[in-house]
């Protein structure tokens, strides 16, 4: 199941430095189909949202891109409360992109 085009914060020193547009593809577990799992995916797009305000994706030195794999266990670890245990096997990150590319230097 696609998610296309979530906006989740790039957070550095406690300060928003960029947003990061993903797109998800969730791949469904056992038992599960796309046609139940679709009306779930504005609840998806939440879980992802608020954890990503919660604990920043952000990568360390990069304002541009968001960390892949934490993303994806937040949103299989959310998927377990909404949908069930092993509803989504797993979260792949399609594509990811900045609302900003240029002046993403650290430290200023």
């Amino acid at each position: 199941m696609s998610i296309p085009g979530v906006g989740l914060p790039v957070i550095a020193d406690g300060r928003l430095r960029n947003y990061v547009f993903v797109s998800l593809k969730l791949h469904i577990g056992g038992g599960k189909t796309v046609e139940q799992m679709r009306p779930k995916e504005a609840f998806f797009r939440d879980a992802l949202v608020k954890a990503a305000h919660r604990t920043p994706f952000t990568v360390a030195g990069d304002w541009t891109r968001l960390d892949e794999n934490r993303m994806s266990a937040a949103l299989v670890a959310a998927a377990n409360a909404i949908s069930g245990r092993g509803s989504v096997a797993r979260a792949e990150i399609i594509a990811q992109n900045p609302r900003l590319r240029a002046g993403m230097t650290p430290g200023v």
